[in-house]
């Protein structure tokens, strides 16, 4: 169901909004309320989990002559860098661990293990992203500015290469995600030039030790086994960014996961940015592992509407919010990986065409329909 179709949340009254606010609350102050020694384990003890697989995924690599030998150190070393950036790095980069005020575990000093500098992705992505989720021409996270994910942004000829770009963008995401905080930086310091300057400076240093690390420090380890170890550190970051990708537009681009336009914002309440984090975002079914491997965003709409509490709270969260979804008879969209994915498939290559002209026989609906969006209705106070 599209935004335009205003009974996802037209049924509400004021007193509805406000009451669902207040529950909302009550769920974060729980929360916060709660967190102790336990949480600060299961932080620190991921964190060493990650960092002793990634080592013996690399002296496997390293040492071992077989296929097999390498499969298995090339496809451990993947996951340690998958739950470094979605688990650690997103989620201590999102603030959900500064309560423990550890000068390590800090969303102030954490650098995370790929191209794009941590500092300016808190601003793109915590900022620009959160705060104003799927608002067309706001967000810059909707399409990733390469791809056109409504229909409400016009089609460009341009368009009929998005099914490449989208294959292009996945395996590379880790390019994009830091070409897009940069941008983010760009318009956030203009017209400052140097400030401008120094960012992009940033930018390129990081990117000179990511390579250097993967790319020649640890094949030089290897001595004569050095292609097998770059190869093996090319496939593992290929395989994170697949990955990544994959749980990214799974949790904001399948059918439900629905889109706005800029005045919604125009005295938009407290209770309204929570009614839009639950209508913008899609979660996906997970147990256990996959769920930690995904960094927890299988629980996409939580992290919407509490993007600073820890990550392993999320499950605990979703029975609450669930229970509140159907209480006051709102969409909670979510199905098996492998679905809300093809329905991204589906919506970006439908979106490649041009539109169909009014009348004609119509095609398959992607989440947007073809007609202007609404905000949320303004009701008398």
């Amino acid at each position: 169901m599209a935004i335009a179709d205003v009974a996802a949340y037209a049924h509400l009254s004021d007193a509805d909004i406000d009451a669902l606010a207040c529950e909302l609350d009550a769920i974060r102050s729980d929360i916060e309320e709660s967190l102790g020694e336990r949480d600060a384990a299961y932080i620190r003890r991921t964190i060493k989990f990650q960092r002793t697989l990634d080592v013996a995924a690399r002296l496997i690599i390293a040492c071992t002559r077989s296929r097999a030998g390498w499969l298995i150190g090339t496809s451990s070393l993947a996951l340690a860098k998958s739950v470094e950036n979605m688990e650690i790095g997103h989620n201590v980069g999102h603030g959900q661990w500064d309560w423990m005020n550890d000068p390590e575990i800090h969303s102030s000093t954490w650098e995370w293990d790929m191209v794009g500098v941590s500092s300016q992705w808190r601003y793109s992505h915590n900022y620009r992203h959160h705060v104003f989720s799927n608002i067309i021409g706001v967000d810059d996270d909707l399409g990733f500015g390469v791809i056109r994910m409504t229909r409400d942004e016009a089609w460009k000829p341009e368009n009929l290469l998005q099914p490449l770009r989208n294959l292009l963008l996945a395996s590379i995401f880790e390019w994009g995600i830091g070409l897009h905080g940069i941008h983010s930086e760009r318009d956030r310091l203009a017209p400052d030039a140097a400030k401008v300057g120094a960012a992009r400076k940033e930018f390129a240093g990081k990117i000179a030790r990511q390579s250097l690390k993967d790319y020649v420090l640890f094949p030089a380890l290897s001595r004569s086994r050095w292609r097998r170890t770059l190869a093996a550190n090319a496939v593992a970051n290929l395989l994170r960014n697949l990955w990544s990708y994959v749980v990214i537009f799974c949790g904001h681009f399948p059918d439900g996961a629905e889109k706005f336009t800029a005045d919604v914002l125009d005295n938009e309440s407290k209770g309204e940015w929570y009614l839009r984090q639950m209508l913008g975002a899609a979660n996906f079914n997970a147990g256990p592992l996959l769920a930690f491997s995904s960094g927890n965003l299988c629980y996409q709409i939580e992290h919407h509407l509490f993007p600073d509490l820890p990550s392993n709270r999320l499950p605990q969260i979703a029975v609450r919010v669930r229970a509140l979804c159907d209480k006051y008879d709102l969409p909670y969209t979510t199905g098996s990986l492998v679905r809300q994915y093809f329905q991204v498939l589906r919506t970006i290559h439908t979106l490649a065409l041009p539109d169909r002209p009014v009348g004609s026989r119509p095609t398959p609906r992607p989440p947007t329909r073809p007609r202007r969006l609404l905000a949320f209705p303004r009701r008398g106070r």
